[in-house]
């Protein structure tokens, strides 16, 4: 499969001095088992946890730990990473196995991993002043989402049923997959008078977070 990069390159107002890089931060392990993006995902995804947790540090210096905890969950996980991904255009430009297939927003580690890989390529290139800005403008609309602080998930399922049942939801770990550095953990949630709804996420808390936010929407409870 060939790729444009010098076009990707002109959109995002970014060139690269190692062009090779940029190719492997699109290279997908079904493309290529021994150079793909694996690493560069594994570097970007600390990268941006640093970017992002030291804005939260300084736009926020009132707020405890725990409030920039869920600010961070909210501005990391994959659906974020993936719709980022998509809107500056990686899914033209992934290098998968199967050259018939065209990623569509259903594939959203692809696209999730993909993102976290070019922050890491960007970040060897060019260096870390760039790779924050860089970060910080693609992320901007979701930072400012995160001014208002929302009750998550699992609080809100937890005074309902409380209230109503006496009785704390409960949380049972189904699976747990993937690469040490990004595991995808699955987790049943029920409560009283429910059927179990299954969240997914890269993290237990984000799991169970997802499932909550399942059976809140199921049981139509705002």
């Amino acid at each position: 499969m060939t790729i444009n990069i010098n076009k990707f390159q002109k959109d995002l107002k970014i060139k690269f001095k190692n062009k090779s890089l940029l190719i492997m931060a699109f290279t997908h392990k079904s493309a290529n088992q021994k150079n793909n993006n694996e690493k560069l995902e594994f570097l970007g995804d600390r990268v941006i946890g640093l970017v992002l947790s030291k804005k939260l540090f300084d736009l926020y210096p009132k707020e405890n730990e725990g409030v920039l905890d869920k600010k961070f969950a909210s501005l990391v996980n994959r659906k974020i990473c993936c719709d980022i991904g998509w809107s500056i255009g990686l899914h033209d430009y992934i290098i998968i196995g199967n050259r018939r297939k065209k990623i569509d927003r259903n594939d959203e580690k692809i696209i999730s991993d993909c993102c976290e890989a070019l922050i890491g390529a960007i970040f060897i290139d060019q260096g870390f002043n760039y790779v924050n800005d860089f970060i910080l403008r693609i992320w901007k609309k979701n930072i400012d989402k995160s001014v208002i602080t929302i009750l998550d998930s699992k609080t809100k399922l937890q005074e309902h049923s409380l209230k109503r049942y006496k009785k704390l939801p409960l949380y049972r770990l189904i699976s747990s997959e993937g690469p040490r550095h990004y595991p995808v953990y699955k987790i049943s949630v029920s409560i009283i008078g429910s059927k179990k709804f299954v969240g997914e996420g890269n993290s237990k808390q984000q799991a169970e977070q997802d499932g909550a936010a399942k059976l809140l929407k199921y049981k139509n409870i705002n």
